[in-house]
């Protein structure tokens, strides 16, 4: 929820197409990057997670990497993708949902900056939404959760500072949908807004009663869903938080500047703008989510995590705008010309869609390969690398990936290599794994198209 901020309110002009316009062009653009790295099978496991969850959405909602999708996250806005998924059974319907959801976070920012700081200032803060970074590695990523929480987040935001009840609470709604932690941070939220508000008793019980239903879903989740859905005793995320002595030695110092060179990455463009104002207090929890842990991918320029956070952010920054405004409108767009600029510079040195690695020209292998996967029966039990397992999961629920180790085991009947990705991540780790396993004969090769290696279990299959 928004702490109360000096700005004024400004007079409202008629309406504006650019922030739509701007959300259209977006999400179109995004789309394309996302279906030539699609096209290219430089997709990770994520696309192939997500993918086999959607399908099943109105199913078992599950996938054959973690089992019931319930046990990993609280996530029921993936029903909006399974059924898009069922009029459009491929990858490429999750990139279209992600791309059209980035492109949904720009009119809400405008709209905030608009009511404070006027028109022109809303224009320019929505260019910087449209360049900023993290939010473009977020959406560009695999699909994931984390990939509609920004939208869902400003939304809710522009909602609850415009003071309305209705649909602030419809959007809140939505955010919790998103995942379990959006709900904590919603709950933490509604208990800044409530304080924030304590004399404006309308926004203070509107503030409160989005903090009770985060807390709500947060209880819900961990108290009934997931202990229900789990496989094994612990939570699968707590990894990121399980700190040992030799995390906590590697902090010091490259840790410790690894994080801030996440800081600096992530709000530089932004001028720490979202730090000007008390709105900040409702950005401390998905910022210190990913800063916490352990492990490095979270606070990674490019990674998905950045969804959880940057909707926070940005909604910070619209206010932090607003109150220069009130002082002095030309600073105020004196600011946004240089976040403008400094989004631009971020792209050209540290570009988080990694263009280089991701987005190529269809090669002869792509289309190998893509063409030997339309001749397996359907639903074929096949292990094997993310290449294929992410082209695969829309339409095969038993489709799954090779183990990470030599020590693991493949339980499927077939497995499929394609040595003519040598960089693919699964297919390097396997390998020992496959060639074990050919050579005491418990696989054997079925059938081979270039660097292609269908191999079938020697007994138990039909």
């Amino acid at each position: 929820m928004a702490v109360p901020s000096a700005t004024p309110r400004l007079a409202r002009s008629g309406p504006d197409p650019l922030p739509w316009i701007a959300a259209a062009a977006y999400a179109a653009v995004y789309f394309a990057f996302g279906a030539v790295r699609y096209a290219g099978h430089t997709n990770f496991v994520d696309m192939g997670i997500f993918s086999q969850t959607a399908a099943s959405a109105f199913g078992c909602f599950c996938n054959s990497i973690e089992g019931s999708h319930w046990a990993y996250h609280f996530s029921p806005v993936l029903y909006a993708a399974g059924a898009l998924m069922q009029l459009w059974r491929s990858p490429l319907a999750l990139v279209a949902l992600q791309a059209v959801a980035g492109g949904l976070t720009i009119p809400p920012i405008y709209a905030v900056v608009q009511r404070h700081a006027g028109v022109r200032a809303a224009r320019l803060a929505a260019a910087v939404v449209w360049l900023y970074p993290p939010l473009a590695g977020a959406i560009f990523n695999d699909f994931h959760e984390n990939g509609l929480a920004p939208a869902a987040v400003a939304w809710m935001l522009w909602a609850f500072d415009a003071g309305l009840p209705a649909q602030t609470l419809i959007f809140a709604l939505l955010t919790v949908s998103v995942k379990e932690d959006q709900a904590l941070f919603v709950a933490i939220a509604g208990a800044i807004g409530a304080f924030a508000y304590r004399r404006d008793i309308v926004r203070m019980r509107l503030a409160a009663a989005c903090g009770f239903l985060g807390v709500a879903v947060f209880a819900i989740f961990f108290a009934w869903i997931q202990p229900h859905a789990v496989a094994a005793q612990a939570w699968a995320p707590v990894r990121f938080y399980a700190w040992t002595p030799q995390d906590g030695r590697g902090l010091l110092p490259g840790g410790i500047l690894q994080r801030i060179g996440f800081v600096l990455l992530a709000f530089v463009p932004l001028l720490f703008l979202p730090f000007r104002t008390w709105s900040a207090a409702v950005l401390i929890a998905p910022l210190g989510e990913v800063l916490a842990s352990r492990m490095p991918t979270t606070y990674t320029m490019g990674s998905h995590y950045a969804g959880a956070w940057s909707g926070w952010a940005l909604f910070a920054f619209a206010v932090g705008i607003g109150s220069i405004a009130a002082r002095a409108p030309h600073r105020a767009h004196r600011a946004l010309y240089w976040c403008i600029a400094l989004c631009v510079v971020e792209f050209a040195a540290a570009d988080p869609l990694h263009p280089g690695f991701f987005l190529h020209a269809r090669t002869a292998s792509d289309v190998r390969l893509d063409g030997f996967l339309a001749t397996l029966p359907s639903q074929i039990p096949v292990a094997t690398q993310e290449e294929a397992y992410t082209h695969l999961a829309a339409t095969n629920p038993n489709a799954t990936l090779l183990p990470e180790t030599r020590a693991g085991n493949v339980a499927a009947c077939y497995i499929l290599i394609d040595t003519e990705y040598p960089r693919s991540p699964r297919l390097q780790e396997a390998l020992p794994l496959v060639r074990q396993l050919v050579n005491n004969g418990a696989y054997r090769a079925e059938r081979r198209d270039g660097g292609i290696t269908l191999y079938k279990r020697s007994a138990g299959c039909p």
